[in-house]
């Protein structure tokens, strides 16, 4: 097969338009795995690359003894694949795969376009990212690339093309991974800001239609024509700023959707692709993952004392509400992590155990640790893999060999878990980054931070939630019962509407300050706020203020006096049909109300014009729950003592308890007789489950 790599090439440095993009996807006819998971896999990247040649037999055969089902192999490897131009060299990697594959191991391959060789930064050192002011990445470091450069593109589907041929036809390779944690990481390069001018021309078309909607009569910068486009680096306009954000998200997606299309030509009808995604709210993964069969996911919460659970459960609905669908932890912590050795916390005992099982219990098909044994030199020298630097077994390496025990016996009844939740946190990719743009407090994050807050108060109350994401077209509201809607700050009238029809037609919402603000395009709506919504909210307001750690007048919601607080934002709320549901305790903000519930048709809207406290949004969330009638005995149990539920492939109900603390506890289990499946005994309804400390039980039910 003839493939033109540098044509695909320059059409992707510039500008990728949609219509092409579909067109290329379809004409190569991008099929879905026909992925069969029977039971979940479990193991960890493995680099023998790195270590001495004689160590393959050991390390496979101590993967065998501990129950190792998955490796993740050649991410970072094109240097050994292509150790100078143009010169292939394969016969390292068969030699690995080959083994693992004696011993009944399966292997996950990755592209490896996250970290160029050497001589091809030295032939090409304009695909090195530039950054805003004029410093330049050097070589030296990964994803240091410019993924819109020609050069870059060309060399990158050479060798994609040449693994994906040569590894789709070996039988222990189940699946490739495209590329490594994409981000566009900070390129300013002169071809990214080509590309972001056509793709501004598709979007806008003239100018002229670009300085109404962005509003460049402000401070005299209305443009004449394209030639006039300025770079990024000084720019103040805000609607300039977003759409900006949103290119480089497209640039990504473009990227992987590309990856994924070449490998898709080789690939079996039993083989998937997917990416190892983290949460950053960077990349826009409903887009990202349209033509992937399955999402991976990399995430490492921290251990000893601060493991909650939270990280893993908020990644884990974040991941599995994209396709809405099972998911991969391609990487995760095995002993410690960090680019230096200053916070070094390895597990505690029985902490490994009990995070596979919450990643399970989130709907993880796959838990692969990050990675198998450590490393004697370079930048993650200190991030730990499963074995220690003596590469000998030890304390845990010996707890993954007893949970792998236990996942051979019956991880059958946990693999492809079927989770429902009637509760929804709607995430928007642009309120979050025009936030971030336009902060209302100090640092940046803001937007994640209390989405994360939101998750939090579900989750310690042990309430399943899915994500549904604002910029996707056809929001589907009516499949939840409360929909909870952190600072909407950009939305369309359309998502708003949506919104407020859901609540008319008896849905529940939770909406936090700031929703509905601007536009799509972040310009301030000329209504009076909160625009669109201001029916379904049931008041008005135009002032707002910052604030810090205001009380509640009377203490409302009952909760101890250090948690009668709210901060950062007020909007001075002028109810109409609204009712009141806490004031400010305060001389001057005493008279507007700083949480609010309206009746609107069939349903209710609560508004929190403030941010409250931790407590405060668990009290109002779980008022929300009982007023949907989805209030259930689970929520009688609060962390540390966690539980999750889904429905494996028996039909049958699987119910997860946790223990996130170092002291024994017990639960009582709720639900129909039932065999908890660790220690192979009977439940019977209305029993009760002693947890260890940093414990997991797990109930199936007859």
């Amino acid at each position: 097969m003839k493939h033109t790599y540098i044509s695909f090439a320059k059409r992707f440095s510039g500008s990728i338009k949609l219509l092409f993009l579909v067109a290329m996807l379809a004409l190569t006819n991008l099929s879905f795995a026909q992925i069969k998971f029977d039971n979940i896999l479990y193991g960890a990247s493995y680099y023998h690359e790195y270590m001495p040649t004689e160590r393959l037999e050991k390390d496979v055969q101590m993967m065998q003894e501990a129950g190792v089902s998955v490796v993740r192999l050649a991410e970072s490897s094109w240097s050994g694949f292509e150790p100078q131009e143009g010169k292939f060299e394969f016969a390292w990697m068969d030699r690995i795969i080959d083994r693992l594959h004696k011993a009944g191991i399966k292997v996950i391959v990755g592209t490896p376009t996250y970290s160029i060789p050497a001589w091809l930064a030295h032939k090409y050192p304009e695909m090195l990212i530039e950054y805003a002011g004029g410093r330049k990445a050097g070589y030296g470091i990964r994803q240091n690339v410019d993924l819109t450069n020609a050069s870059y593109l060309f060399y990158s589907e050479r060798i994609i093309r040449k693994i994906a041929e040569r590894y789709a036809k070996h039988p222990a390779v189940i699946g490739f991974q495209v590329d490594n944690e994409t981000l566009t990481r900070g390129v300013n390069n002169h071809d990214f800001q080509v590309g972001f001018v056509n793709y501004l021309k598709d979007k806008f078309g003239t100018v002229q239609t670009l300085n109404k909607i962005w509003g460049l009569n402000y401070w005299g910068m209305a443009l004449n024509d394209w030639s006039e486009f300025p770079v990024r680096d000084d720019v103040t306009n805000t609607a300039h700023k977003l759409e900006w954000e949103r290119y480089k998200m497209k640039v990504i997606a473009d990227f992987l959707t590309w990856q994924t299309k070449i490998v898709d030509e080789y690939k079996r009808p039993d083989q998937f692709v997917t990416h190892c995604f983290m949460t950053t709210p960077e990349i826009d993964k409903p887009q990202t993952s349209e033509f992937m069969d399955i999402l991976g996911l990399n995430k490492y919460p921290p251990a000893q004392d601060k493991c909650t659970g939270a990280e893993y459960a908020m990644a884990g609905d974040y991941i599995r509400s994209v396709k809405k669908s099972n998911y991969l932890v391609t990487e995760t912590t095995g002993q410690t992590t960090g680019w230096d050795s200053k916070d070094q916390h390895p597990p505690y005992d029985g902490q490994l155990r009990l995070n596979m099982y919450s990643n399970i219990g989130s709907g993880a098909n796959m838990v692969a640790y990050w990675h198998w044994s450590s490393l004697h030199y370079g930048q993650e020298t200190y991030w730990k893999g499963i074995l220690s630097h003596d590469l000998e077994p030890n304390r845990v390496y010996n707890e993954m060999k007893k949970t792998a025990q236990e996942l051979k016996k019956f991880g059958s009844h946990l693999v492809n878990l079927k989770i429902k939740p009637q509760v929804a946190i709607l995430f928007s990719y642009d309120s979050n980054h025009a936030l971030n743009i336009m902060p209302y407090k100090d640092g940046s994050n803001a937007y994640r931070t209390q989405t994360d807050q939101l998750h939090r108060a579900l989750y310690n109350n042990s309430v399943a939630v899915d994500y549904i994401f604002a910029e996707r077209p056809n929001l589907n509201l009516k499949e939840y019962k409360l929909v909870i809607v952190p600072p909407l700050y950009v939305a369309s009238d359309a998502v708003l509407t949506a919104i407020s029809d859901y609540v008319k037609e008896g849905g529940q919402v939770i909406m936090m300050f700031k929703s509905g603000f601007t536009d799509q395009n972040s310009m301030v709506r000329t209504e009076v706020a909160p625009g669109p919504l201001r029916k379904a909210c049931g008041f008005y307001y135009q002032e707002f203020a910052n604030i810090e750690n205001l009380k509640l007048k009377d203490n409302p919601f009952n909760v101890a006096d250090k948690e009668n607080t709210v901060s950062d934002w007020a909007e001075l709320i002028i109810p109409e049909t609204a009712q009141p549901l806490a004031y400010y305790d305060h001389p001057f903000y005493g008279k507007y109300p700083a949480i609010t519930s309206n009746k609107f048709g069939k349903g209710t809207l609560v508004y929190e014009g403030c941010r409250p406290s931790d407590i405060l949004q668990e009290k109002i969330v779980m008022a929300a729950m009982e007023r949907a009638g989805i209030k259930t005995s689970d929520q009688n149990i609060h962390w540390p003592l966690i539980t999750k539920q889904g429905t494996n492939d028996f039909g049958k109900k699987v119910h997860f308890y946790y223990n996130y603390s170092s002291k024994a506890d017990s639960v009582s289990y709720d639900y129909p007789d039932g065999k908890e499946l660790t220690s192979d005994r009977k439940v019977k309804k209305g029993g009760k489950l002693d947890l260890e400390p940093w414990g997991v039980q797990v109930v199936e039910e007859n």
